[in-house]
């Protein structure tokens, strides 16, 4: 495996950690410098749980991308109950990382969009340019995930297919 490659699949979950810290607050009801207008606040034993929830599925899945650069992407570790040990095909590999890296790259997209207001689009509203700031660069760092992703999976398929 390249050394850029591991160097990329290392720096992924650091990446998309400040979103998941930055949206902490959100499930005990802080803003974080949204304007919510008359919004009507779920209550707070459905938000925490849901935004802990999202928060351990992002790092998850971003740690999951190692498994394009390790061992453990090409054959299950034998802790894996029913299939450990199994050699996998690349293409069993290859298909689900290349769907999420397509709905991380059209996330990358909608972002671009939004914050430069191309067509239209405009972002919520912020009290102020220091809160959309923030906001921009931590969703910012998130979406990058989509392009670092399609690297890796171009590097598991010239490994593993070449």
């Amino acid at each position: 495996m390249p050394r850029w490659a591991e160097r990329v699949a290392g720096a992924i979950p650091l990446l998309m950690l400040p979103v998941c810290l930055w949206r902490l607050p959100f499930g005990f009801g802080f803003t974080m410098g949204f304007v919510m207008g008359e919004a009507v606040q779920p209550p707070l034993w459905i938000t925490i749980p849901y935004v802990l929830a999202l928060s351990c599925l992002s790092e998850l899945a971003a740690f999951l991308c190692f498994g394009l650069v390790r061992g453990w992407g090409e054959v299950l570790p034998d802790r894996v109950p029913f299939f450990g040990g199994r050699r996998l095909r690349p293409v069993e590999v290859l298909v689900p990382a290349s769907v999420v890296a397509l709905g991380a790259n059209l996330l990358l997209v909608d972002w671009v969009m939004t914050v430069f207001r191309i067509a239209g689009r405009a972002g919520p509203e912020t009290e102020n340019a220091a809160w959309a700031l923030l906001a921009h660069v931590v969703s910012g760092l998130f979406v990058l995930w989509g392009p670092l992703l399609t690297s890796l999976i171009w590097a598991y398929y010239v490994r593993r297919c070449r």
